[in-house]
C-alpha cells in the first residue's frame, strides 16, 4: 500500500508516517522544510525497511502542489491512502484584535491547501475506482470558542468539505474520513502562540492530552477496515476533555 501524508515533518503527520511505516507501507511524504523532510524519510527507511519518497512543496502554492503530484512516476501514482494533514493555527486573539496576515495564512493552508492536495490526489484515485482520503480536522470544526474565530472557520470548512467529498466521490468508490482531535500535545500550540512556550503549556495544564501517536493510531485504524466499511467522521479527545468548553483540570 502507498500512503501519502502532507505535513509529515512534525506532529500528526510525522506520527502517521511512523505508524504506516511500522506496518510496512511505502510512503510519499510532503513538507516545506527540506532538511527535516529528508531526515524523516531517511530515518523511516532505515528503521522499517520501507521506501519513503519526499515531495518538497508548500500546500499553499497551487502550482507546486499539482506539479509535484503530476511528477510522480507510474509506480508512485497508485496512492491508496491520502492523509490530508497539513494545517495550523496562528494566534488566539479576539476578532477585532487579530492579525489579518494570520487569517490569510490559516485560510490559505487549512482550506485552499487542503483542497489543492485532495483535488490532485483524488484525480489519481478515480481511474482506479478506489482509495481512501483521511482529512485531519479538529474539534474546533464542531464548536466555536472565544478567540477561535478564523481558525474555527477553517476547520468548519474542513468539516463541510469532508462531507461534500464523501458525497461527491461516492460514485468513484473512494472512502473519505474526517478525524477531528481535541487538545493534543504537539507543536500545534507553540505555533499558535508564536513561540510563547509558557502560553502553549497552559493549554495542557491539569490534563493528559492526546499525543500525536494517539491520533496516528486512529488514522491507521480507519484504513484497516474491510473494503465495504467507511468511517465518515470521528471526534476524539482525551479523557479530561468533553468538548471545547468542558475540561476537567486536576491542578
Amino acid at each position: 500500500m502507498i500512503v501519502m501524508i502532507t505535513g509529515a515533518t512534525s506532529g500528526f503527520g510525522k506520527a502517521c508516517a511512523e505508524k504506516f511505516a511500522a506496518t510496512g507501507h511505502h510512503l510519499i511524504l510532503t513538507g516545506r522544510r527540506k532538511d527535516r523532510l529528508k531526515e524523516v524519510c531517511n530515518s523511516l527507511e532505515d528503521r522499517f525497511g520501507i521506501t519513503a519518497l519526499p515531495l518538497l512543496f508548500d500546500v499553499r502554492d497551487q502550482q507546486a502542489v499539482f506539479e509535484a503530484v503530476e511528477s510522480l512516476s507510474a509506480e508512485w501514482r497508485a496512492i491508496d491512502v491520502l492523509v490530508n494533514n497539513a494545517g495550523l493555527a496562528l494566534g488566539r486573539d479576539y476578532f477585532d484584535e487579530a492579525q489579518v496576515e494570520d487569517w490569510n495564512t490559516m485560510i490559505d493552508t487549512n482550506v485552499k491547501g487542503f483542497l489543492y492536495v485532495a483535488k490532485a490526489v483524488s484525480a489519481l484515485m478515480i481511474p482506479r475506482g478506489k482509495g481512501h482520503i483521511i482529512n485531519l480536522g479538529s474539534i474546533s470544526g464542531k464548536e466555536v470558542y472565544e478567540k477561535g474565530n478564523v481558525y474555527c472557520a477553517t476547520k468548519f470548512a474542513v468539516d463541510a468539505l469532508n462531507q461534500g467529498m464523501r458525497i461527491d466521490l461516492l460514485r468513484h468508490g473512494i472512502k473519505v474520513t474526517a478525524v477531528n482531535p481535541g487538545a493534543a500535545d504537539t507543536e500545534f500550540s507553540s505555533v499558535r502562540f508564536k513561540g510563547d512556550e509558557s502560553a502553549a503549556r497552559k493549554v495542557y495544564e491539569g490534563i493528559e492530552p492526546l499525543t500525536a501517536e494517539d491520533v496516528a493510531n486512529t488514522v491507521h485504524y480507519c484504513t484497516t477496515l474491510p473494503p465495504h466499511v467507511c468511517i465518515n467522521d470521528i471526534t476524539m479527545t482525551c479523557l479530561r476533555q468533553a468538548n471545547s468548553f468542558y475540561v476537567d483540570r486536576k491542578l
